[in-house]
């Protein structure tokens, strides 16, 4: 891997800023974002700790973070109980760089344009550390949940439901 794509992100700025301990772990992505389950397998982690970032707005209008693991799909119900509102729906692919500062594929709940209600789903509790995007396509931060709660100013919440022997995905 290049130098170049082993630059700290302003992500990893921030935390060594904060003294937030963290590992960092980089991927090769020549073809652009790729997926979480593909992310895991790049850095050698267990998919169970490796979470992804998803921006959502609420029917009062407001903007809500959410962290979940890369192989579960967030409970949009369940994002809105945890947000108070009574809906929420994800943003527009196209929305998310002028909102956050990000790129699909590169989001981070750490370092937005501006700070949003943020909620990580609770079976990060169950992991002694997580990975989290480090703001760029390549780029993974390993760091403790509890951790990244606080600096996000996140709240813990149920976000996905667990599927039922048979029942499938959607």
């Amino acid at each position: 891997m290049s130098a170049l794509s082993q630059e700290k992100t302003n992500v990893m700025r921030l935390l060594d800023q904060k003294k937030v301990p963290y590992t960092p772990h980089w991927y090769e992505a020549p073809g652009g974002a790729v997926d979480g389950p593909t992310v895991a397998a790049l850095t050698g982690a267990d998919p169970a700790a490796v979470f992804k970032t998803l921006v959502t707005r609420g029917a009062g209008g407001g903007y809500y973070v959410f962290v979940v693991p890369v192989l579960k799909t967030l409970d949009l119900k369940a994002a809105a109980r945890a947000a108070g509102e009574k809906k929420v729906e994800m943003i527009r692919q196209a929305e998310l760089l002028p909102l956050t500062g990000y790129i699909h594929g590169g989001c981070s709940p750490l370092g937005m344009k501006k700070a949003f209600p943020t909620f990580l789903d609770e079976s990060a509790r169950t992991q002694s550390a997580i990975l989290v995007s480090a703001g760029r396509i390549g780029a993974q931060v390993e760091l403790d949940p509890a951790a990244l709660c606080a600096l996000a100013r996140a709240r813990f919440a149920p976000l996905f439901l667990e599927r039922k022997s048979g029942q499938k995905e959607l």
